[in-house]
Order: structure tokens, then C-alpha cells, then sequence
């Protein structure tokens, strides 16, 4: 990146981020996600490390944030409050290792090995509290690190904070209010009886509720809170567990998964742990806080301007980042749908490093305002395909020009000409028997949700295919020994391995049988339904328009497909071919009889104990039926974390809710 360009965009990266840290700290308000506002500030941090003299004392890198509001009376901070730096990756941590025993090493004679306390950094609101003689004497917001504000009179309410401590100390400690999980899922299950808009996450209503007036509406909110820290004491520990263990034996609440770690490699041996454990606490978890352990060292390691040297904050892998479109280009469907698909400068979230995002269409494209060039806000969830969530025009380019759809795509085929399929937002392909669509159909033909044909990957597909082996899934049943050995990478080894798959899967379940037909909307949650319900191929073959409709989990659109199908001249002569060499078994139904019989089942949320498709094959080992959407129809909404919109549909309409731990117990 040239200077030039750079300041350009650091400008207009601290515009954004002083407005969202406003937003966020000042007025407990969040327009994008704190993971999203962590991105912009990493990359602040490092376009001024390349360029340090870009640097300036405004900068959001170099200064905590915050404004106390004029509500509140103003409390001096007796120890200024500082905030941590932020790490993202196990190479930050082992740098901020070395520049730790560097420092260190300049300071004393010796080599010095300093070890590491690590605590959960709760995601919750910042308090300092001030006792004189063990009475608690005040309580303050961080506010911009010199002025919080006073919030005494609310912060007594909360009952683990203690008005009285075990022993008459002068101290001043520093702590993380939080709200419960439980408590903020009921405050917006009352917001929405009544109404009104949900809040968006518990740590704004924590904050929201300690700058309320009316102390009696914070003692309604059952808040909680972690003591983390002494900044002021006449007692002096001489390592973090120690000063951990003091704030608990005079009485305060310290949150209890910390550990002495030896070296950093078990402080990343920690982090990791705990990211598949954070979601199941009452608290929002959003990383580690890394310090270290020896008070001694932490004292000559000392402060920068804004953080602490001896301490850092760990964060867990985002599953909000920011990063920047580089161009637009469109993935083809086996079905000829076509979507348009992000190319984007790699970015790591949730773990794995990320270039591409899907758009999913025109109307979406629209939505957005999405063009090339263009800072977006990219969310992944778990396993979830990346999703472009929000466009941050404030850093758009001015070479950013609207992107138009086109009227042509060289991969359908022919003139390449694509049409809007009637009554929906997707496009697909005006010839859909290209050569590039036959390949993905029999490649999805021989993938594991259908007929699983091991050493047959798209590669062996297309090679088969170009030198016209193949022109269609059938074509694969008549493949002989002669006609393998002369292509190139197929020895005697690797042309039985193939034969030998391909004889072994001429029988195959009524449900796969379906899937495996590239029917469009037909995937495997449709092709179960299709298959518990007319139980063999002759009667899916010959059912009607309106009995497919008037199945649950159909509806209209994926019944004109299945019919649409079923009636193309191409496709009975496909059907016939593969039946030649194939047998589909009829559907048999093994279901025990259990709580699930004959009952219609919604999933929705993450599964902490158990995999969700493990959840399914249980309901339907019962005899369950799984629907995809929420109906009057509907017997149990099952739900596990991050439960979306289906849990507020399923209590509109008076679905029965199941959590979690009450589904393991029915199964």
C-alpha cells in the first residue's frame, strides 16, 4: 500500500471507529458487532505500524475509549484505567512472549522466564469499585480513563457486589458486570409480548441498565458481576493467583476458570479449550486475558500510553471480521441456478481463513449495494457458509460503481444466455445441459448424500466425461476395465478400485435414489419426506400436483419442480438407463415407536451436546417427522443456542419450545 493511499484510509477508518466506539461505549448502542469493530481497529493497527508516522495522539490506537455522559456526577479515577491490546492468533502470542522476556531481559541481569496467569475475559461492562475501611464508598464507570462516572447508588443493588467486606481494607478493585443469559432471554421474551423491539445482547443491557436512574428498575434486572483486579491496596500479592485468591477470601465474586500457565504454549492450550466451552456459560465469553503471573515483573514491565506491557487480551476467533471485495464472479449450479459469489481479500473468522462469499443473488446484491472495492462486514458462523452482513459505505472508494447483473455467462452453454426463473430471485441458465452442468450433476450423482462411489471425485468425473466416457450418471454402470486403463493415472490398482465402488453401490435406498437425480429443490431433507411418504419410486413417479402440495415440508414450488422433473422426455430416458443397472429399495419404516411418533419436528439454533444431524436421525428413529419451517402444523420447536427467528414464530403461534437438555432426556 502506498502512503498516500494509506492515509487516505486510516482517515477514514478512524472516523468509523471513533463513531462506533461512541456508539458503543458512550451510548450502549452497537450498529455492528463488536468482533466487526475489532477487525477495523486490527487493521488501523496495522497499516500505522507500517506506517508509524502516520500515527497521531487522536488515534483510536492510542487512547481508551469512552465519554462519561452528563447524567451522572463525575468521579476522578484515584488509578487510571487502562484497556488491553488485542491478540487474534497464536503467533501474536508468542511475539508478545518474546517482547515480554526482551524487556524483561533489559531490565534485570539475568535471563528472565516469566510465566503467565490466565483469566475468561467476560464480555460485560467495565466498574471500578472504591472501599474505605472495607465499606463500600463508591462506584464508577471507566468512562475515557481519568472521569467515569458515578453509579453508586445502581451498582448497590446488584447483590454480588458486597457493601461490606470480610476484613476493614482499603482497596480499589476493578470488575466486569454482567447479565445473565437467562435473565436477558426473559427480559426479551417480555419485550416481545408487549411489542417492542428485542435488545440486540446482554452486554448492552447490562450497560444500559447501570446508566439507568432509577435505581428500582436496576434491581429488577438481576445482574451479576466478576472481580478481576486490585488497583489500589496497602497489601500487595506477589503473584496474579495470589491477588485472585485475596479478592475472593475477602469477599468478593472472582470468576473461578483461571490458571497458572508454566509457558505459552499452555496459555494456547487454554484459549483453545475454551472455545468450544464459552457458549455453554451463563456469561458472554469473548476471549482470554493473558497476564503475567509474577507481580514483581509486571511493575517493570509497566504502561504504554494505553495498555498494559505485561498483559493481553486474547481473542477467540471472530465470527464477525471486516475485510474488502475484490471482484464479483458467478458459481453455476448443478440445477443451471446460478449465484454470484464475492472474491475477497483473505480474512480469518471462526477459525479458517476465508476468500470467497456467497451473495446469492440479484435482489440481495441490490440490497446490500455491494460493488468491488467495497469494506464489507463478512459473519460465520460455526459451520455456517460466509455471509456478507452489512456494506461500510463511510469506506467505499470512489471508483466504486454499482454492479450490474449480466445477461450472459460464458459456463451455461451455448450463447450463454441465463433467465429469472418465474416467481423467484434466482437466475439459472437458458440451456441447462452444458457440459460444465453434466459434470456437477454427476459428481453431487456420486457424493456421499447420494450414491457414494468411493475414487470417484470431480477430477475422475471430468476426466471420464472430456474423453466421452461418460455423458450422463447412468453411463458409469457400463464402464469397463478397457475402457479405464487407457486414460492417464489409471493403473490396474486405481481402474478395480473404481469398478469395484461402482458395483458395490447398484442398490440403493429410496431417499438417496432421489437425491442423487439433481431434482432442483430436492435436497436430502425433501428426498426423506418424499420417501417416508410413498415409500417407493413407482408412486413418487406417478403422484400428483396437489398431493405433493398438500405435504408438509413440499409446498408449491418444490412440488411443480418434482413433477416438472419427472415429466421431461431427457430425464425418463436418464431414469430408465439408471434403472437398468440399479435397484432402488423401497422405503421400510424401522421407527421404534417413541415420544417423536407421528410428530412434526423443527430444529433451529446450535446443538451444544449433540451434532444436529445425529438430533434428526434420532427424531426420525422414532418416527418423527422433521419440517423445515414453523407452522400451526408444527408439534415441537426443538432449540438450541443463537436461536433465531423460528423461536419467536414458534411462541407467536403457541408451538410447544423444547430445549436443548429436555430433547436428550425424550430420546
Amino acid at each position: 500500500m502506498k502512503k498516500k493511499d494509506a492515509e487516505k484510509r486510516i482517515g477514514k477508518l478512524r472516523d468509523l471507529i471513533d463513531y462506533h466506539r461512541a456508539q458503543y461505549h458512550v451510548h450502549d448502542s452497537l450498529e455492528i458487532s463488536e468482533e466487526a469493530l475489532d477487525s477495523l481497529k486490527n487493521e488501523l493497527v496495522i497499516i500505522e505500524r507500517e506506517f508509524p508516522e502516520l500515527i497521531t495522539k487522536d488515534s483510536p490506537t492510542q487512547r481508551v475509549a469512552g465519554t462519561p455522559l452528563d447524567s451522572f456526577k463525575k468521579i476522578t479515577h484515584t488509578i487510571s484505567q487502562w484497556s488491553f491490546n488485542d491478540a487474534f492468533t497464536e503467533e501474536d502470542m508468542y511475539d508478545f512472549d518474546a517482547k515480554v522476556k526482551r524487556q524483561l531481559s533489559g531490565l534485570y541481569d539475568d535471563d528472565i522466564t516469566p510465566t503467565y496467569t490466565v483469566e475468561l475475559k467476560i464480555d460485560g461492562f467495565k466498574i471500578v469499585l472504591t472501599y474505605e475501611e472495607g465499606v463500600l464508598a463508591t462506584a464508577a464507570t471507566r468512562g475515557n480513563g481519568k472521569v467515569g462516572e458515578d453509579v453508586t447508588v445502581n451498582v448497590r443493588t446488584i447483590d454480588s457486589v458486597p457493601l461490606k467486606l470480610q476484613n476493614p481494607t482499603s482497596i480499589i478493585v476493578e470488575g466486569e458486570i454482567w447479565l445473565p443469559k437467562s435473565e436477558f432471554e426473559k427480559i426479551n421474551k417480555e419485550r416481545r409480548n408487549i411489542g417492542e423491539e428485542e435488545y440486540a445482547n446482554p452486554r448492552n443491557v447490562a450497560a444500559g441498565t447501570i446508566r439507568q436512574l432509577d435505581s428500582k428498575i436496576v434491581a429488577m434486572r438481576n445482574l451479576d458481576i466478576f472481580v478481576y483486579d486490585i488497583a489500589q491496596c496497602d497489601t500487595e500479592p506477589e503473584t496474579q493467583i495470589e491477588e485472585l485468591e485475596l479478592l475472593q477470601r475477602i469477599g468478593f465474586k472472582v470468576n473461578r476458570h483461571f490458571k497458572h500457565c508454566k509457558n505459552i504454549d499452555d496459555v494456547i492450550d487454554f484459549w483453545k479449550s475454551w472455545q468450544s466451552r464459552k457458549d455453554n456459560q451463563e456469561y458472554l465469553i469473548d476471549g482470554i486475558v493473558v497476564k503475567v503471573h509474577e507481580i514483581e515483573y509486571q511493575r517493570a514491565l509497566g504502561y504504554t500510553g494505553k495498555a498494559p506491557r505485561f498483559a493481553i487480551a486474547l481473542k477467540f476467533p471472530a465470527e464477525q471480521v471486516t475485510t474488502i471485495i475484490e471482484d464479483i464472479h458467478f458459481q453455476i449450479g448443478r440445477t443451471g441456478v446460478i449465484t454470484p459469489v464475492a472474491y475477497l481479500r483473505p480474512v480469518s473468522v471462526a477459525g479458517s481463513t476465508v476468500s470467497r462469499a456467497t451473495l446469492h443473488n440479484e435482489d440481495e446484491i441490490k440490497r446490500l449495494d455491494v460493488r468491488v472495492g467495497d469494506t464489507i462486514i463478512l459473519q460465520k458462523a460455526g459451520d455456517i457458509i460466509p455471509q456478507v452482513v452489512q456494506v461500510l459505505k463511510e469506506l467505499r472508494p470512489n471508483s466504486a460503481k454499482p454492479f450490474i447483473f449480466p445477461k450472459k455467462i460464458a459456463g451455461c452453454g451455448g450463447d450463454g444466455s441465463i433467465e429469472r426463473i418465474r416467481g423467484q430471485v434466482a437466475y439459472r441458465c437458458v440451456n441447462r445441459r452444458s457440459d460444465i452442468l453434466e459434470k456437477q450433476k454427476i459428481a453431487y450423482f456420486v457424493s456421499k448424500k447420494a450414491f457414494d462411489i468411493e475414487h470417484c471425485g470431480p477430477k475422475v468425473i471430468e476426466q471420464l466425461y472430456d474423453n466421452g466416457l461418460i455423458q450422463t450418471s447412468a453411463d458409469l454402470f457400463t464402464l469397463e476395465k478397457g475402457d479405464l486403463e487407457v486414460l492417464e493415472r489409471f493403473g490396474e490398482k486405481s481402474t478395480l478400485n473404481l469398478l469395484s465402488s461402482i458395483e458395490n453401490k447398484k442398490t440403493i435406498s429410496l431417499s438417496r435414489f432421489l437425491i442423487a437425480l439433481s431434482i432442483h429443490h430436492v435436497g436430502e431433507e425433501t428426498s426423506i419426506i418424499l420417501a417416508q411418504n410413498f415409500k417407493s419410486l413407482q408412486a413418487v413417479k406417478n403422484v400428483s400436483f396437489e398431493t405433493l402440495r398438500s405435504i408438509d415440508g413440499i409446498g408449491e414450488v418444490v412440488a411443480k419442480s418434482i413433477i416438472e422433473w419427472f415429466k421431461e422426455e431427457q430425464n425418463q430416458q436418464l431414469l430408465k438407463a439408471l434403472l437398468d443397472n440399479v435397484v432402488v429399495e423401497d422405503f421400510i419404516d424401522n421407527a421404534v415407536e417413541g415420544f417423536f411418533s407421528n410428530k412434526l419436528i423443527v430444529l433451529t439454533g446450535t446443538m451444544q451436546t449433540i451434532k444436529r444431524e445425529e438430533a434428526v436421525l434420532r427424531i426420525r428413529e422414532q418416527g418423527g417427522v422433521i419440517g423445515a419451517s414453523i407452522s400451526k402444523k408444527t408439534d415441537y420447536l426443538i432449540v438450541g443456542e443463537k436461536a433465531g427467528s423460528k423461536l419467536a414464530k414458534a411462541e407467536k403461534l403457541g408451538v410447544e419450545v423444547m430445549s436443548e437438555e429436555d430433547f436428550l432426556k425424550k430420546i
